[in-house]
C-alpha cells in the first residue's frame, strides 16, 4: 500500500482527516495581483505559495493541495504555456519542500472550463489526454495522491479519474460542486455522483465549494447511507460580499469550526475549507474535530446503477425495476435502417416513449449485421446519456461495443450479459471491473444452457468465484433466471422460477429475467407475460427486461409491488391509476404535423433533426414568421421554464439552445425582417472579466439571448476593464453582462462598473458566475442572475422586452 493511501486510512481509524483551506484568496492577500494565472505567478514567486502550504501544514492539515487547479493544457494554453508537465512538476516540488514531510501532498486537478461530450464539444478521449498530461507532471513532482475537485460535470470527473487510474494507482479523492438545490449545474445529485465515482475507483468522494457547511451537510447526508468509501467535505466560509473593494466571506474561523461538527455527524471523515477559508479556519477545524471519531463507510458494496442525473438502487422492499426492451433492432426494420444510416432520431423517440411509460432502465442493443457495432454503440450511448435520465443496460454479444460504451458512459451501467463461457469471462470481467459496471450473470456455459435450476445454480457459483478475483461481490450482479418459451417446453417456466427463488433467497443475489421469451409462439402473449411477471415477482425477482408500453404488464407489475410490500402506501399503484386511461400511449412521432415535431425537436435538443423539420414545415405551407413566432420561440421559452423548475439541467439547456440556433439559421433566409426585428429588441454587451478564462456560462447566456431576438456583442473572456468600457461607448448597449467564475477575479466586476460610472456611462450592469451572489451584486450596484435563463428574464425586465419577437 502506497504512503498516501496508508496515511489516509490510518488517520481515519483515529479521527477525521484534515485537508487545507483556500489557496486563491490566500495568494491575493500575499501579493498576487488580480487577473494573473495563479499557477504561473506561483512559479515566478515560489516563496509565496511555499508560505501558504507551510502555514496550512502548521495549522494542522494532514494533506495540502498543490497549486495546480488550472494547470492543464487548455487553461495554460491561454497564457502561451505548453510544457504542462513542467508546470505541474515544479509546483508539486514546491509543495513537498514547504510541508517538509509534515503533511501529504495531493496533486490538484480542476476542471478544464469546457464541457465533455455528450454534454459539450470536448471529446472524451481528448479530455482524458489533457488530464493524463497533468497527472504525469504531478507524479514527477512526487505527489502522494490526487484530488479531482470543483467538478460540476460528472463526465469530466470521470475523465480525470480514468486518467489517474490509467497512469498510476495512487489514492484519489473526487469532489463535486453542488448548488444549494443539491445538484450540480449539469443536474447530478450527490447520490448519483457517489454511485458513479466510487464504482469507478475513487478512494474518497464528496463535495467542495459553492456552499457553506450547513448546506454541505445535507449533501453528505444524502451520500452517507450508500457510501463504501470515506466522504469529503470542503465548504466555503459562508457567502462572499464586497467590502472596501475586496471580496470577503462572512464566516470567521470559530463559526466555521463550530458548524463543521455537523459535517462529521452527517458522515464526512475528511474535512477542509474552500473559498474564504484561511490557516486560522483550518487550525480551528482541526481543534474542533480532533477528538471525534471519523465516520466509517456503511457499505462494503452497493447494488445500484446511475445515469448522469438519476440512480436506481436494487434493495429489498423496493419496487420491481422494468428494463425497457425497445431499443433492440431485432425484427424492427425502421430501427435497423436508422442504425445503418448512423442516425439516432428513432432511438431518442424509443427512449422517450419507454421512460414516459414507466421504464426504470433502458436496454440498448445495436446488433445489426454489417455495421460498425462498436462505433454505433458509442454514438447511441452518447445520444441517450444526454437525452434520458434513465440508467442504461449495455447489451451486446460482442465485447468490443460493451467496452467502448462503458468507457464513455457518464454513469454506472449494467452489462447484458456475462455468462460462464470461457471467452466471455476472460474478456468482460476485467472490463466490468475497470469501469465499475454491474453485470447480468447469465448461467450458461460453453456447452449451452443448463435445462434445470440445479445445474444453473452450479454455473452461477462458478461465475461468482471468478468474479470475486476481480473484486466483485454478490451485490455487483443480477442473476438471470433464463426464460425459455413455454410453448416448446412446458417445464421451462418452472425451472426459471426455481432459479430466481434460489438466487434471491438462498444465494442472496439480485435477479433478472428477459420476460417476453416465455410467451413466444403463443396467442395473446401480453397476458402470458403479465402472469409470468406476477409469479416471478412473488419468487423474488428484482428486475425484468420487458415492454413498459404493455398496459397489462405495467398494471400487474404495480399490483404485485403493492401485494409484495414493495410499494409503500401503494403510492405507485395510485399514481398509475390516476393517469387518464392508465398507461396511455402517445401518438407515433411520424403521425404528428411537421411543425409539432419541430417543437419537440427544440424541446429535446435534437440537433440532428431540426434543419429537416424546418424545411418540411415550410414545404407543408407553414409561414416562416409564424414558425418562428408560434412554434420555435415558445418552445425555447418552455425549455427555460423547465430549467427554472429543475426539470431540465444545463446539458438540456445547451442542447435545446444549439438546436434552436440551427433551426433559426435554416429559417433565416425566409425571414426578411429578422435582422431588423432582432436589432429592435436591443443590444446586449457581455464579457468575462480580466484574468478569468472561464466562459461556459457567458456563452450560454449569449446563445439564449440571441435565440430571444437580442443582438449580442460578445467580447470573449479575460477582457480588460478599459476594453469593456470602450466597447460600451461604441455600441451603447441596453445592458452589460459581466461573468466571473473565481473569487480572485470577481473583484474586476466592481472595477468595470466604477470605471464606466467615472466615464459618465449609466447603462445597467448584470453580473453572474459560480462564485457571485445576489448580495455581492447588490454591493457593487449591479443586477444579478444565477443562470442563463434568469439572465434573459432580468434583461427582458430591464429593457421592457417582454413582447413577441
Amino acid at each position: 500500500m502506497e504512503k498516501g493511501r496508508r496515511k489516509f486510512l490510518d488517520t481515519l481509524k483515529r479521527r477525521p482527516l484534515i485537508l487545507d483551506g483556500a489557496t486563491g484568496t490566500e495568494l491575493q492577500k500575499r501579493g498576487m495581483p488580480p487577473g494573473v494565472c495563479p499557477e504561473l505567478w506561483c512559479i515566478e514567486n515560489p516563496g509565496v505559495i511555499e508560505g501558504v502550504h507551510a502555514d496550512y501544514a502548521g495549522a494542522g492539515s494532514d494533506a495540502v493541495y498543490t497549486c495546480t487547479f488550472g494547470a492543464n493544457r487548455l487553461k495554460l494554453g491561454e497564457y502561451g504555456v505548453h510544457d504542462v508537465p513542467a508546470v505541474n512538476r515544479s509546483l508539486a516540488l514546491v509543495a513537498r519542500k514547504a510541508v517538509r514531510g509534515k503533511a501529504l501532498v495531493l496533486g490538484d486537478i480542476g476542471p478544464t472550463g469546457r464541457f465533455i461530450r455528450p454534454f459539450g464539444e470536448l471529446d472524451f478521449e481528448e479530455a482524458v489526454s489533457v488530464f493524463r498530461e497533468q497527472v504525469r507532471g504531478l507524479l514527477e513532482g512526487g505527489v502522494d495522491g490526487f484530488v479531482i475537485e470543483t467538478m460540476m460535470d460528472i463526465q469530466e470527473a470521470r475523465a480525470a479519474l480514468i486518467a489517474v487510474k490509467e497512469t498510476c494507482g495512487l489514492f484519489t479523492l473526487v469532489t463535486m460542486t453542488f448548488e444549494r438545490d443539491g445538484r450540480t449545474l449539469n443536474g447530478t445529485d450527490p447520490l448519483t455522483a457517489l454511485v458513479t465515482l466510487q464504482a469507478l475507483g475513487a478512494g474518497a468522494v464528496g463535495c467542495n465549494c459553492s456552499t457553506g457547511p450547513d448546506d454541505m451537510a445535507r449533501f453528505i447526508g444524502a451520500m452517507r447511507p450508500y457510501a463504501k468509501v470515506p466522504l469529503v467535505a470542503k465548504p466555503n466560509a459562508g457567502l462572499p460580499r464586497s467590502a472596501g473593494g475586496d471580496t470577503v466571506y462572512d464566516m470567521d474561523a470559530a463559526e466555521f469550526a463550530r458548524r463543521a461538527g455537523a459535517l462529521v455527524a452527517a458522515g464526512a471523515g475528511i474535512l477542509g475549507g474552500c473559498c474564504g477559508t484561511t490557516p486560522r479556519h483550518v487550525a480551528a477545524l482541526r481543534k474542533a474535530v480532533s477528538r471525534k471519531k471519523a465516520p466509517v463507510p456503511l457499505r462494503k458494496s452497493l447494488a445500484a446503477l446511475s445515469s448522469a442525473r438519476r440512480t436506481v438502487v436494487f434493495e429489498p422492499g423496493r419496487p420491481l425495476a422494468v428494463i425497457g426492451e425497445g431499443i433492440n433492432p431485432t425484427g424492427k426494420k425502421a430501427l435497423q435502417e436508422e442504425l445503418r444510416e448512423g442516425k439516432t432520431a428513432l432511438v431518442r423517440q424509443m427512449a422517450r416513449d419507454q421512460e414516459a411509460a414507466g421504464a426504470d432502465l433502458l436496454d440498448v442493443n445495436v446488433g445489426v449485421p454489417g455495421i460498425d457495432q462498436e462505433q454505433t454503440m458509442h454514438d447511441v450511448v452518447m445520444t441517450l446519456a444526454a437525452a434520458t435520465d434513465l440508467p442504461l443496460v449495455i447489451d451486446s454479444a460482442k465485447p468490443e461495443p460493451i467496452e467502448r460504451a462503458l468507457r464513455v458512459y457518464p454513469g454506472r451501467a449494467l452489462i447484458n450479459s456475462i455468462s460462464g463461457e470461457t471467452e466471455k469471462l476472460r474478456r468482460l470481467l476485467p472490463v466490468a471491473a475497470k469501469y465499475g459496471a454491474m453485470f447480468i450473470l447469465l448461467p450458461l456455459t460453453d456447452r449451452g444452457i443448463p435445462e434445470t435450476a440445479g445445474k444453473r445454480t452450479d454455473v452461477v457459483r462458478a461465475v461468482e468465484r471468478e468474479a470475486r478475483r476481480h473484486g466483485f461481490t454478490r451485490e455487483d450482479f443480477l442473476v438471470d433466471g433464463i426464460v425459455m418459451t413455454a410453448a416448446s417446453n412446458p417445464n421451462a417456466p418452472r425451472e426459471t422460477l426455481l432459479t430466481v427463488r434460489w438466487a434471491a433467497e438462498t444465494f442472496g443475489a439480485r435477479t433478472v429475467v428477459g420476460l417476453s421469451n416465455v410467451s413466444f409462439g403463443l396467442p395473446e402473449r401480453r397476458w402470458i407475460n403479465a402472469a409470468f411477471l406476477a409469479m416471478a415477482s412473488a419468487s423474488g425477482l428484482t428486475a425484468a427486461i420487458a415492454n413498459p408500453a404493455s398496459e397489462e404488464l405495467m398494471f400487474v407489475k404495480k399490483a404485485a409491488d403493492v401485494l409484495g410490500g414493495r410499494d409503500r402506501d401503494a403510492a405507485g399503484w395510485i399514481a398509475l391509476c390516476a393517469k387518464p386511461g392508465g398507461a396511455a400511449k402517445r401518438a407515433p412521432a411520424e403521425a404528428l404535423p411537421p411543425e409539432q415535431r419541430l417543437r419537440e425537436a427544440v424541446l429535446e435538443g435534437n440537433r440532428e433533426a431540426v434543419g429537416g423539420l424546418v424545411a418540411e414545415s415550410l414545404k407543408a405551407g407553414v409561414d416562416a414568421a409564424a414558425l418562428a413566432r408560434e412554434v420555435m420561440i415558445p418552445a425555447i421559452v418552455e425549455v427555460g421554464e423547465r430549467f427554472g423548475r429543475k426539470e431540465y439541467f444545463l446539458p438540456q439547456l445547451i442542447a435545446s439552445g444549439e438546436t434552436m440556433k440551427i433551426g433559426m439559421e435554416a429559417l433565416e433566409p425566409f425571414l426578411k425582417q429578422a435582422s431588423k426585428e432582432g436589432a429592435g429588441r436591443g443590444t446586449i454587451l457581455i464579457a468575462t472579466v480580466k484574468g478569468d478564462i472561464h466562459d461556459i456560462g457567458k456563452n450560454i447566456v449569449a446563445l439564449l439571448l440571441r435565440n430571444h431576438g437580442y443582438r449580442v456583442v460578445d467580447l470573449g473572456k479575460d477582457v480588460a476593464s478599459e476594453r469593456i468600457v470602450r466597447a460600451i461607448e461604441k455600441h451603447r448597449p441596453q445592458v452589460v453582462g459581466l461573468s466571473a467564475l473565481m473569487t480572485t477575479t470577481m473583484t474586476r466586476m466592481k472595477e468595470v462598473i466604477d470605471l464606466a460610472r467615472r466615464r459618465g456611462l449609466s447603462c445597467p450592469f448584470l453580473v453572474g458566475g459560480a462564485v457571485v451572489t445576489r448580495a455581492y451584486a447588490d454591493s457593487i450596484g449591479a443586477a444579478y442572475a444565477r443562470d442563463g435563463v434568469e439572465a434573459v428574464q432580468v434583461i427582458e425586465a430591464i429593457t421592457g422586452g417582454r413582447r413577441k419577437a
